[in-house]
């Protein structure tokens, strides 16, 4: 059944108080309008600004006095108004707020349905139902442009540029047209509309240059604040050294995540590891790998004082995060939300159930890359297999890795590795983290610089030694974690053979 038809039919079911949550108001009130015309009802429109106004095809729009733009005068004007008639009250909800009375109205005019045969139809961004009118009534959601209709409206969009540019055609190809709609599935009519526009007037093209830009579009218009945060300029995984066997799993898996339809399409992995291991940097290195935005989800931020708002915190981000599928979801300090030892027991539990339903039972193409240190906080039921794909474990870079690690935080800073004892220091640096390696070089290239000479052997050798590795500082910690990884999980770098 088309949308039109099952919104006519909640309205046939005399439903009195039917909600509608959208940013593309025009489009729900054209709705409206159509389903009026069918069903011979008389259809009203009414906001704080216009007041109540004829709607629909009956909507002159020309200059007029606003009519009843309090919202009890417009209720009060409604109930002695005769039906049957379809009322879109626009953005009531602020009204709502600390008015028993107006609550009260509304309820009244529910219960007065089967006389008045009024349905009102709320419609709002967001919109929070009193519990007084709760079981009055009924939540239609709005379909979104599926992948033919974000085709034909690249098609409209690719005919009005061509005619403004004398008969040019908008340059681009069938895998890039593809990909772009794909990024775009999530997104109302109206916002597919203005990234699409946005993509093809800039410079008559659509090409694979487009896709991080209109992803960035996509997020700012989807509102994803709070603790959702969407990263920019990711690096691909030629920036992570060491790791083969987690490079290697998503090699074989690569294609389906990038965008390709596979039933058995993987879901996700956990990461845990030692502090400064490089998880947070192979978590955003797998998205620009991928080629897909990348969302952070900060656990240790999820947090908040008022009853049942982290668990809606979460909830809306994970709505968030499915709107902008295909994506990469980087759930970071896992174990920061979800300690069920802790003060707030009952919290994190609510939490953990919250986010064991989504990872079952999600179906939009949402890659989910967990990081956590400490895995013995963690819940059991999160580690079962089912939840992720894979559990792998990222433990202290080897020898070898250690040495590419020196040459990239080399080179990224503009120091030629070449001629250095980078196999000197890697020997010297048993123990050390990623993190801890990025700091020598950071600290060799300011000795260096005071000294006013190019970063050498010794200067990285003395950066070094001035060092203490928390592998040393937490040497405990280290090989509980290590203890409790082997057996249990996958290491994500590759054991050397003996």
């Amino acid at each position: 059944m088309s949308q039109a038809g099952d919104l006519a039919l909640m309205i046939d079911s005399q439903v009195p108080i039917i909600v509608i949550e959208s940013h593309d108001e025009r489009r729900v009130l054209a709705l409206l309008a159509e389903i009026a015309v069918r069903q011979g009802l008389a259809c009203h429109e009414w906001s704080a600004v216009r007041g109540l106004e004829r709607g629909g095809l009956e909507r002159t729009g020309l200059p007029r006095e606003p009519r009843a733009t309090d919202p009890e005068e417009a209720l009060k004007e409604i109930a002695a108004a005769p039906g049957p008639a379809l009322w879109a009250l626009c953005d009531l909800h602020p009204f709502l707020k600390d008015a028993p009375q107006l609550v009260r109205l509304l309820k009244e005019l529910a219960l007065e349905h089967p006389r008045l045969h009024h349905t009102l139809v709320l419609v709002s961004h967001r919109f929070e139902v009193p519990p007084e009118l709760s079981r009055l009534t009924a939540r239609f959601r709005m379909a979104l442009p599926d992948a033919a209709r974000l085709m034909g409206i690249v098609r409209e969009l690719a005919e009005e540029w061509a005619r403004r540019n004398r008969g040019a055609r908008v340059r681009t190809d069938r895998p890039t047209l593809e990909k772009l709609v794909a990024n775009l599935r999530g997104v109302t009519e109206a916002d597919a509309r203005l990234l699409i526009r946005h993509a093809i007037f800039t410079d008559g093209a659509i090409t694979e240059a487009d896709l991080p830009e209109l992803n960035r579009l996509k997020y700012e218009l989807l509102d994803a604040g709070g603790v959702l945060h969407f990263e920019y300029d990711v690096p691909d995984l030629s920036a992570v050294a060491g790791l083969d066997n987690l490079k290697d799993w998503l090699g074989r898996r690569r294609a389906v995540l990038a965008g390709g339809e596979d039933p058995d399409r993987p879901r996700g992995i956990l990461l845990l590891g030692v502090q400064g291991g490089g998880k947070s940097l192979a978590a955003r290195c797998i998205a620009g790998e991928l080629r897909l935005p990348l969302l952070r989800l900060d656990f240790a931020n999820l947090y908040n004082k008022f009853i049942g708002e982290t668990e809606r915190n979460l909830r809306e981000s994970l709505d968030q995060a499915e709107r902008m599928a295909p994506c990469v979801l980087w759930m970071d300090e896992l174990e920061k939300g979800l300690d069920v030892r802790g003060a707030d027991n009952a919290t994190s539990r609510r939490v953990l159930g919250t986010l064991l339903t989504w990872l079952s039972e999600h179906r939009q193409p949402v890659f989910v890359v967990a990081t956590a240190n400490d895995v013995r906080t963690l819940p059991p039921e999160l580690l079962r297999k089912g939840r992720f794909d894979e559990l792998f474990f990222v433990d202290l870079p080897d020898a070898r890795a250690r040495r590419d690690i020196l040459a990239l935080h080399l080179a990224r800073r503009g120091c030629p590795p070449e001629g250095l004892d980078l196999e000197g220091i890697a020997r010297a640096t048993e123990g050390f983290t990623g993190a801890e390696l990025e700091q020598a070089v950071v600290s060799a290239r300011y000795g260096a610089a005071a000294e006013d000479r190019a970063v050498d052997t010794a200067a990285l050798q003395a950066a070094v030694d001035a060092t203490v590795p928390l592998s040393v500082t937490m040497a405990e910690a280290f090989a509980s974690l290590r203890a409790w990884a082997a057996g249990r999980t996958v290491p994500a770098a590759r054991v050397p053979s003996a």
